[in-house]
Order: structure tokens, then sequence, then C-alpha cells
């Protein structure tokens, strides 16, 4: 596991949309989570826009990412979210859960989703990663973002796609 955040990709130019989907619940964190994925958004795609959408829970992230995909889709959504693990198995029940689902939206709809849903053990280690600066993970997801953009961009400008590789994907 890394101890530092990555360094930052180079700046993204205009008309880039992103969606942010992050969970209300431990809003302590997840809402420093949106914060600092925000600001460190706000640098490296200082003329892109950004959207916003709060759902209750970790558990309802991958609905409201399908329900971006199927719209106008941004060129990159960001998940994020705390799960705390408690006595049960629940926590690493909707961990895996969501996981899954936004690999499934990422692959299905061919557009970067950027999973930053954490399942951590404590509070100690939600504001390590949450609101802490070294290991901030919003900051982290937000990079990640810009940089998969960027390949995103540079496939589409060196690979374009045909007709007849769309249609043939899946089949």
């Amino acid at each position: 596991m890394s101890s530092a955040l990555h360094p930052k990709p180079r700046i993204i130019g205009p008309k880039v949309r992103i969606c942010i989907v992050a969970s209300k619940y431990n809003e302590q964190f997840t809402d420093a989570l949106v914060e600092n994925a925000i600001e460190e958004l706000g640098e490296l795609v200082p003329q892109g826009r950004v959207d916003l959408i709060r759902v209750p829970g970790a558990f309802e992230i991958p609905v409201a990412v399908a329900s971006v995909l199927d719209r106008d889709p941004p060129a990159c959504v960001i998940a994020l979210g705390l799960i705390i693990r408690g006595a049960t198995k629940h926590a690493d029940l909707i961990g895996s859960s969501v996981t899954e689902a936004l690999q499934r939206l990422a692959i299905s709809s061919l557009r970067p989703v950027i999973h930053e849903v954490l399942l951590l053990d404590n509070e100690k280690l939600a504001y390590a990663r949450c609101i802490g600066a070294q290991l901030n993970r919003g900051r982290e997801a937000a990079r990640a973002a810009a940089a998969m953009i960027e390949v995103f961009q540079e496939l589409n400008r060196t690979m374009p796609r045909s007709g007849f590789a769309n249609k043939q994907r899946y089949a």
C-alpha cells in the first residue's frame, strides 16, 4: 500500500465533464473525500465541469453510477464512500458488492469509474485516508480520474473506434 499520493497528471483541457457519486453515510469522512476530490479536480481540470450526486450509503452508489452512465455519460465517474467494519460481515458484503458492480459498470460502459469506496476497520484509519493530507483518497481519486481521462483521450486520438468494432465487441 502506498504511503503517499501519486504524482499529479498533466492538466486536462476544457470540455471535460466528471461526475462524482458519493455516499452521505459516515458524513464527516465522505464530505472530506468529496471536498478534496473537487479541490484537486479544480487544479487538474480547471475548465472542466464536476457534477455531484449524493446517495444515502455505499450500497446505493453503483445504481446511481449506472444511471449516470446510461444518460449522456461523463468522461469519468468517481465513486466515493466509506464503510467501517463492525462486529458482523455486513461491511465486507457491501464492500464486495460495490466493488464488483463498479467494475462491471466500467467495463460494460467503457468509461473510467474510479473506485474510492473505502472499507476500513476504524475511524482512525478513516481519518487518515479521508481528512489527512498524506494518504488522502479524495485527492488520489481526482488524480486517477484525470490520468484515466488522459488515457482515454489518447486512445480516441490514436485508435479511434470503428462502427464494426463497436457492434462486435460483445456479440
